[in-house]
C-alpha cells in the first residue's frame, strides 16, 4: 500500500480523503474441510491510484500529493 500523503490546495486538509485504488494481488486460498476460507501469504503485485478526493469540501481537482 502507497504511503503517500495529501493536501487539498481548495481547503487546506491533511487529513480526510476518498482514494479509489486499483491493486492486483497473489494470494494462497486455504479451505478448511468445512469450506471455511482464510486468505494467506497476500502478496501486492501492483497498485494504481485512480482518483483521491478531499472528504471536506469534495474536490479533487485541488488534491496534492506531499513530497
Amino acid at each position: 500500500m502507497s504511503d503517500v500523503r495529501y493536501r487539498c490546495d481548495a481547503c487546506g486538509n491533511l487529513t480526510r480523503f476518498d482514494v479509489t485504488t486499483t491493486r492486483r494481488t497473489r494470494a494462497f486460498h486455504h479451505y478448511s474441510v468445512g469450506g471455511e476460507l482464510r486468505v494467506e501469504d497476500e502478496e501486492l503485485l501492483s497498485e494504481t491510484v485512480e482518483e483521491v478526493t478531499c472528504r471536506w469540501c469534495g474536490h479533487g481537482r485541488a488534491v496534492q500529493p506531499l513530497p
